[in-house]
């Protein structure tokens, strides 16, 4: 009885069969299928710890927005409100204003033929009644010459009114088939429209729509494993004709210290990167100097003061003043240093082994560009 309460051995076949389905094997495991590496640009965002995927995903967008923003120009809305209001000396005519002042102009003459022709009538009526010689023919003929002249006016102001109504119709017959045009170009074009979407099916459209998501080379922003908790690097594809990280952070933070608009519930800090490289002095003297070359001339007239902020993350190793001494030495003898109220701020981030690097202005009147900051209610 005691053999048969005891429990089997396992069989060692299937034990392999598991230990070779999930162990690697020798073979190195991978924490992020896209590690930050050095030689990429982009945008350093630091989030709430555990949030890194969806902080990720949330940081794409907002940069998306705002890289839109600052191409297309809606920047410049103000201005062009301001312009608005500015009264513009327009002189508006309408079609009909020239047939109505020559009908008024008309319509004096007539009224002063008839007051020169009533004190004649008058003067006459009144030598009739008074018994005066006066010569029946001619006030016989003055009386007829002047309802031939009343005739004559008449038919003149009657044919004018013709004229005008003519005017009218033709004007309105004009804008009825200037009307009628219009809706046969509009019916035209969405006919063509419509024929194109159905030469290309939906479903073709879904599919050419995954497929350019699903390749990472043609996105413009893409999210890179930074292997740190609580930060994210999300890489951006520079273009022909792209503004610079510096130029998108700096137009974000501007436009949310003037708006205050909550765009974010994951992003902390948000910090523009221009190149990458490894975290030693000598790869950061060889990386950093066209950064410096862009941003800090060296025959200028109006020299910049500047300020180097220095943060490192999972590395003990690397020296804090053998970075900023190196990174310091780089800029010009004619920019000065002044940590107290700098122009421009040289951002130093050390990431395990990977140090990135970026321009930033106004780092202290927009809360050190924190997200949640300048967007929260003061």
């Amino acid at each position: 009885m005691a053999t048969e309460n005891k429990s089997k051995p396992n069989n060692p076949n299937k034990t392999d069969k598991k230990r070779k389905q999930y162990l690697p094997h020798n073979r190195p495991v991978k924490k992020g299928k896209y590690a930050l590496c050095p030689g990429v640009q982009g945008f350093f965002i630091t989030c709430d710890g555990g949030r890194e995927h969806q902080a990720s995903n949330e940081a794409i967008n907002v940069i998306d927005s705002f890289y839109e923003d600052l191409v297309n120009g809606t920047e410049t809305t103000s201005e062009q409100a301001e312009l608005s209001k500015k009264p513009l000396n327009k002189v508006i005519k309408f079609t009909y204003s020239d047939s109505s002042s020559s009908d008024d102009d008309d319509n004096d003459d007539h009224h002063e033929d008839e007051s020169n022709v009533r004190p004649k009538e008058e003067e006459n009526k009144h030598a009739i009644a008074t018994g005066t010689d006066v010569n029946n023919e001619n006030l016989i003929k003055e009386e007829s010459g002047h309802q031939k002249e009343d005739g004559i006016s008449s038919e003149k102001q009657a044919h004018e009114n013709k004229e005008k109504t003519d005017d009218q119709e033709v004007i309105a017959i004009e804008s009825a088939a200037a009307k009628k045009q219009r809706t046969e170009n509009d019916a035209s074009k969405c006919r063509d429209l419509s024929n194109k979407l159905e030469k290309k099916s939906v479903d073709r459209l879904i599919e050419d729509e995954l497929a350019e998501l699903g390749d990472r080379s043609k996105r413009r922003f893409s999210s890179l494993d930074s292997g740190c908790n609580g930060v994210v690097f999300v890489q951006m594809r520079k273009r022909d004709g792209d503004p610079c990280p510096k130029d998108i952070v700096q137009h974000m933070m501007t436009s949310l210290a003037s708006t205050r608009k909550h765009v974010s519930r994951f992003l902390l800090r948000v910090l523009p990167i221009e190149i990458t490289c490894y975290a030693s002095d000598e790869e950061i003297r060889r990386a950093i100097k066209p950064v410096i070359e862009q941003f800090f001339p060296i025959e200028t007239q109006n020299p910049l003061k500047f300020a180097v902020l220095y943060d490192a993350r999972a590395n003990t190793g690397v020296d804090r003043t053998k970075i900023i001494d190196a990174v310091a030495k780089s800029v010009p003898s004619a920019h000065k240093v002044d940590l107290s109220n700098p122009d421009v701020s040289i951002v130093v981030q050390i990431v395990k082994t990977i140090c990135l690097i970026g321009i930033v202005e106004k780092y202290k009147e927009l809360a050190k560009y924190n997200v949640r900051e300048l967007t929260s209610s003061k």
